[in-house]
């Protein structure tokens, strides 16, 4: 466990020693204050002419705010897991630390673990960051704040799950671009998946099943489904899995 933490460190002091966890900070802090700006003002341009006309219309801060700015949150993601994700190992390996790791007194699966843990804390800063804005709904307003938590803890499994594909991936090249687009691509076809869903038959309800917006969605209405929980639990174990059998194979051949 304490070479997990030596390594959980190591990782997220690489992230704050260099330009990428601040640039992707502000970034995702942008993005996410757009989404909060432009769900507000519809909520409150629905407010006031619901008013005008006078209807009593139910009017929720969670399902017409939060819920949006936590859905298109995790769309964004898909686009800042490669950037955290392409240098685990991909940079070890140009730059020849690799060989250091192999030959240190770590097993693999403490190196892997404490590699995915700092991009999983590095991906949660970010996410926390990025939810700064929200906290003018809870000064102004009076929104039930368990959805929220909720919502975050999704994003969390879900960034998490995506996380592990990345390190698998990066872990199978020493090319940091060529680590970060197919990530990407990764990433971008396990959100498309869900477009199948229209089909109803056995094959596309599978498919649609793999995608990771599909088991996101009820975390932003605030429901903990254990079917959801298992899926992304499972997608970060496979992750895991795959790279420590990469790893291993690494060892084999050098």
């Amino acid at each position: 466990m304490n070479n997990i933490l030596i390594i959980c460190q190591k990782e997220l002091k690489s992230y704050f020693v260099s330009p990428i966890a601040y640039g992707l900070m502000a970034f995702f802090a942008l993005i996410s204050g757009y989404f909060f700006y432009i769900a507000t003002g519809y909520f409150v341009q629905g407010s006031m002419q619901a008013a005008m006309m006078g209807r009593q219309m139910p009017m929720s801060i969670n399902e017409q705010i939060l819920r949006p700015v936590l859905m298109n949150l995790s769309v964004v993601g898909l686009f800042l897991i490669p950037m955290i994700t392409m240098r685990l190992f991909a940079q070890e390996k140009f730059t020849g630390t690799i060989e250091l790791l192999l030959t240190s007194p770590v097993k693999d699966l403490e190196i892997i673990i404490g590699k995915w843990l700092g991009a999983l804390i590095m991906y949660g800063t970010i996410i926390i960051v990025g939810l700064l804005s929200t906290l003018f709904v809870f000064i102004y307003g009076k929104p039930d704040w368990k959805p929220v938590l909720v919502g975050i803890l999704g994003l969390l499994l879900q960034g998490g799950c995506l996380l592990a594909l990345g390190t698998f991936i990066s872990n199978t090249t020493k090319s940091q671009i060529v680590a970060g687009v197919a990530t990407f691509g990764v990433c971008l076809m396990l959100w498309i998946l869900d477009w199948i869903s229209f089909e109803q038959t056995t094959f596309s309800k599978i498919i649609a099943y793999l995608s990771v917006v599909t088991h996101f969605e009820p975390f932003a209405k605030g429901v903990i489904d254990s079917k959801d929980v298992i899926f992304y639990l499972s997608m970060i174990v496979f992750g895991l899995f795959l790279t420590s059998r990469s790893m291993e194979s690494l060892r084999w051949r050098s």
